[in-house]
């Protein structure tokens, strides 16, 4: 059974463009034989063996994963499975969706004691997109997160102990207690930061992924075939940024998946009340790229489509805007009493909790016992109480850290004649208060 059953895929038309050379970037003005340097003289869709059919439109409602199993017909005659993941990777992806949810639960708990300050956005139910996406990347690629970041972080390889620190601001955290709950960030795993504002994130995640094909193509780095998966969610994509990004990365033909994580609510605004057409993913081909509508609640699906995204990346092949179709279950933030969402909407897609659906679909097929995912469980419910331990034993950062990572130079203005930063001058602050 071919994916065109699965989702919305649409492929861009294929143009011919009247210009005899390709741009370049660096100049639009002069022309240069380098393949890299602009655009392609032919928006190409994709090629015939890629997973994305060109364009298919699906009526009907999405299914279960364990329908999708059950009319999945062999490819041949020889013994080949039909499942869609081995016991291992079974075993991995829920052990990340589970640390997830339990870190963000034991966030909840902290806030409420008055650990963690300002705004804390919980990822709970949308756990699938997260795992689907990340923990098909090599150290090496990029992700780039929105404020809700807490879980991309962990996916991507950040230690429980350094998130937790961070959203308990102390200098044992990612961002040394620098960044908190919004600002996650690890040069060593490449997590290029949690943004605050929506849609700040796209044009870094854009520049990572141009960083990848020039280093690959001008500066001769054969081995340099990293991605960029950029995450922001529905609220974003009526925004300048969103839209000038698909503009350069398909120009361009850059190594970026752009994932929607379409939980349906920009805080308290219903996407179909914010936007003029609800299907997000139509815009991909309007900038010569697949766009493509998947099952956010099932990591199964968006592992999937994920898998085909991030290798047409590797390829050379450009950009893939994904709309992930899913849903939080909790307020926005923790500030957030959740009351203008139904109830009768919140119990519907409460009900396809995601870890319990990829749980359900490994029973069903024999991979894992209860057993082992009790001692998965157990696993994480042991790393996040020594995650909250090793937060609150945590010193905060010195004050004379205030101006670091501020400026250029590290020490900024807040440098004095004698060496010393300013802010260590307990005449410091007088007066602030006043102003």
């Amino acid at each position: 059974m071919s994916l065109s059953t699965l989702f919305k895929i649409v492929q861009p038309v294929s143009v011919t463009s009247t210009r005899s050379q390709e741009k370049s970037f660096l100049d639009p003005l002069k022309s240069n034989s380098n393949s890299f340097l602009g655009s392609t003289s032919k928006i190409r869709s994709i090629s015939s063996k890629s997973t994305f059919p060109s364009l298919v439109r699906r009526s009907s409602s999405i299914s279960a994963v364990s329908d999708v199993v059950k009319e999945k017909k062999l490819k041949s005659n020889s013994a080949i499975s039909n499942l869609l993941i081995t016991k291992e990777e079974g075993l991995v992806l829920y052990e990340d969706m589970v640390l997830g949810r339990a870190f963000e639960d034991m966030c909840a708990q902290m806030y409420y004691r008055g650990k963690m300050f300002g705004f804390v956005h919980l990822y709970n139910g949308q756990e699938a997109v997260s795992t689907g996406f990340i923990k098909l990347l090599k150290k090496e690629d990029s992700v780039c997160s929105t404020y809700r970041d807490h879980v991309h972080a962990l996916s991507k390889g950040v230690p429980a102990r350094e998130v937790m620190s961070e959203l308990f601001g102390k200098a044992t955290g990612c961002c040394r207690g620098q960044g908190g709950s919004m600002h996650m960030f690890s040069k060593e795993h490449n997590l290029l930061g949690g943004f605050a504002f929506i849609g700040e994130g796209i044009p870094v995640a854009t520049g990572a992924a141009f960083t990848s094909r020039y280093k690959r193509e001008v500066l001769k780095q054969a081995d340099c075939d990293y991605v960029t998966c950029a995450f922001f969610g529905d609220g974003t994509c009526n925004n300048g940024q969103f839209f000038e990004c698909l503009n350069m990365a398909a120009l361009w033909k850059l190594p970026i998946i752009f994932i929607v994580e379409n939980n349906l609510w920009a805080i308290g605004m219903s996407h179909l009340r914010s936007t003029s057409d609800p299907g997000i993913w139509k815009k991909g081909p309007a900038f010569g790229m697949p766009g493509i509508h998947v099952d956010g609640m099932d990591v199964l699906k968006v592992r999937e489509v994920a898998k085909e995204a991030i290798d047409r990346a590797r390829r050379g092949e450009g950009p893939t805007l994904i709309e992930c179709e899913t849903y939080r279950l909790r307020g926005h933030s923790l500030a957030d009493p959740d009351e203008l969402r139904d109830p009768e909407e919140k119990a519907k897609y409460g009900a396809r909790d995601p870890i319990k659906a990829l749980k359900k679909y490994m029973f069903e097929n024999n991979l894992v016992t209860e057993v082992e995912l009790k001692a998965v469980e157990k696993k994480i419910d042991e790393l996040i109480e020594d995650a909250v331990e090793f937060a609150e034993a945590s010193p905060h950062p010195e004050r004379s850290q205030l101006l670091e990572n501020v400026f250029a130079d590290p020490k900024g203005f807040g440098i004095g004649p004698d060496g010393r930063y300013r802010c260590e001058d307990p005449k410091f602050t007088q007066g602030t208060a006043h102003v």
